[in-house]
């Protein structure tokens, strides 16, 4: 099958639905696996008070309706809200209809999996062999470089991928968010959404809906193949 039959498959809207919903979900891993990273190992390794509720928290998205996340970013981070407010006054920071506000309702609604994957991995490698490298005068930091992250790496992968098949199934919060607009907020789960609402829109919400389980089984595809082409490396050295 040549290019042109595949690209002519779907529309130019669908296919911007799903060029953004790509970009959306690539920024919205990215941009919080450093702190999920930080928070699966503090949960993992530390104890320290509120630790509970910390790790409520960071749950908390998996179990209240994805709406009620929406509204509650759209409360925090719209235009009149305490924290979008002061980051469009001092930094010109949007995030409110725009595809920036997309990002964030999906890596929000995306961590709980990264930090859980992660700290499964954590939990995993046996403490005496950092506090091995703390005895031979390593700092935390550089024991967490050497030691800790090369045998985590494999449940890094995997939370990463999963958190960015999330975010390209995420609908509740970001339609809450961010709206409806093609070409701004208009994602691959929004564009079947808005399809199925006119007639004769099915075929091309049944195109998404493939593309979308393609890359959804792709992802998890590419998360196995990596952790265990990483976990054998991390065993052979």
């Amino acid at each position: 099958m040549s290019w042109e039959a595949v690209s002519g498959w779907l529309g130019p809207e669908e296919w911007q639905a799903v060029g953004l919903s790509l970009h959306v979900a690539l920024w919205a891993t990215f941009a919080s696996l450093p702190l999920g990273v930080f928070v699966a190992y503090a949960l993992a390794r530390w104890s320290f008070p509120g630790k509970q509720v910390l790790n409520g928290i960071v749950h908390l998205p998996l179990i209240l309706p994805p709406v009620v996340t929406g509204y509650l970013l759209l409360l925090s981070f719209g235009r009149r809200g305490a924290v979008g407010g002061f980051l469009e006054s001092w930094f010109g920071i949007v995030f409110a209809f725009r595809w920036t506000g997309a990002a964030l309702a999906a890596a929000i609604m995306a961590f709980p999996l990264m930090v859980r994957a992660i700290r499964l991995a954590i939990e995993a490698v046996d403490p005496k062999l950092e506090q091995a490298a703390s005895t031979l005068g390593a700092s935390r930091p550089w024991v967490f470089a050497t030691v800790t992250l090369p045998l985590i790496l494999p449940g890094v992968i995997a939370g990463a991928i999963l958190a960015f098949a999330k975010a390209i199934g995420e609908f509740g919060a970001t339609i809450t968010f961010v709206s409806n607009i093609p070409g701004q907020t208009q994602t691959i789960p929004s564009a079947i959404y808005a399809l199925l609402q006119v007639p004769g829109g099915e075929a091309a919400a049944g195109r998404l809906v493939i593309v979308s389980i393609v890359v959804a089984m792709g992802a998890l595809l590419v998360s196995e193949f990596l952790a265990q082409r990483v976990a054998r490396r991390v065993a052979g050295t």
